[in-house]
């Protein structure tokens, strides 16, 4: 009888933790963060082999955290990106690639769990 009493609160316990989990997820935009870093990167990298490039390196010059989640939804809600410059690179990406950069960027905001603490 013990046993069974056991083994049914350890599968509550379960079932409980994996309820737990899927509530706590991040409703983030759904692109891979991982590309989007990558694409976000390679952006300013042919905005910068450009002869008449817009900026002065190849890193990009707005880091994920200068900006909360709520500030990132807004830019690509409305898809202003005239502050990040490089316009003809920002206008040749296609809608996938800027989930992804948009993923990435909402992802370690200032916000957000992890903010990215490089620059």
């Amino acid at each position: 009888m013990c046993k069974k009493i056991g083994v049914s609160m350890l599968a509550i316990l379960f079932i409980l933790g994996f309820i737990t989990v899927s509530f706590a997820a991040d409703d983030g935009p759904g692109g891979n963060k991982r590309k989007g870093k990558y694409t976000y990167r390679k952006v300013y990298t042919a905005c910068f082999e450009r002869s008449e490039s817009e900026v002065s390196e190849a890193k990009p010059p707005i880091n994920p955290s200068d900006k909360t989640m709520a500030q990132w939804k807004q830019v690509f809600e409305t898809k202003d990106f005239s502050e990040f410059k490089c316009a003809p690179e920002w206008d040749a990406l296609s809608d996938e690639d800027l989930l992804d950069i948009y993923s990435y960027l909402y992802g370690y905001a200032a916000d957000s769990s992890s903010p990215a603490t490089c620059k």
